[in-house]
């Protein structure tokens, strides 16, 4: 399982620079045929994202109650994955500002990914109960790493809903935060939040989800930020997609 997540969300991300998206946001039409879009079955963007996260919370509330185990390092593990999604929910119900459609294939293949990836971290570590501890111990720089992940992401999602008034649906250059370097920052954010989710386990398939992740979100930026190139002359040229000064 653990090389199959891995390859399967790199070629995910492969698919995204040469330009097969996922419907959804700013790519719900992009490069598509309009008859071909129009004749897809939809939702709105909200409900979409809101349904790609609820199940994967819903999985880590439920260990807690259906697995009620002592250990610091496994409560510390799925206390991590149940705040990334209970964030991710509050983010689509009170920050964002969504304007598109979602293709309905796309939000039931979001979910029943996040579903899936996050039972089998989940369960794979219940597994190793009992098991040594690693001789070198992650879990507090992972714990860290989640705070500042979790943080910085917030934090420029919160930008990005403030370059809309209500009712506006037009897109604009993010500007503020890391903005000025890279055009999606929420994405580097997000990728360290998911290292934090391998670091605390210390197991492989964690580690494995966070490198596809990292492979998926970086293709995804890659073709954002051609987008905005696309859609603004003025799209600055020094700004990368995910890391600042490099790519």
């Amino acid at each position: 399982m653990s090389v199959i997540s891995l390859v399967s969300m790199g070629i995910l991300g492969l698919m995204e620079i040469k330009g097969k998206h996922m419907q959804h946001s700013k790519f719900w039409n992009f490069g598509v045929d309009k008859i071909y879009v129009d004749n897809k079955a939809k939702i709105s963007s909200k409900t979409g994202m809101f349904l790609g996260y609820s199940p994967a919370f819903v999985v880590g509330v439920a260990s807690f109650i259906l697995v009620p185990v002592e250990d610091f390092r496994f409560n510390l593990f799925r206390s991590t994955i149940t705040i990334h999604f209970f964030k991710r929910i509050f983010e689509v119900l009170f920050v964002h500002k969504y304007s598109a459609w979602m293709d309905i294939e796309a939000a039931i293949t979001i979910s029943l990914s996040y579903l899936i990836c996050s039972t089998i971290m989940i369960y794979s570590h219940y597994l190793i109960q009992g098991f040594p501890e690693p001789q070198t111990n992650l879990k507090y720089f992972g714990a860290i790493l989640f705070l500042v992940g979790i943080s910085g992401n917030f934090y420029h999602h919160y930008l990005l809903s403030q370059l809309r008034t209500k009712g506006d649906k037009n897109y604009k250059i993010p500007q503020g935060g890391l903005f000025s370097l890279v055009i999606c920052p929420h994405y580097l954010f997000e990728i360290m939040g998911f290292l934090e989710i391998s670091c605390i386990s210390q197991t492989l398939y964690p580690f494995c989800f966070a490198l596809g992740s990292a492979f998926y979100l970086m293709g995804r930026s890659y073709a954002t930020k051609k987008w905005y190139q696309s859609k603004f002359e003025d799209f600055p040229t020094h700004v990368k997609a995910i890391i600042p000064y490099i790519f």
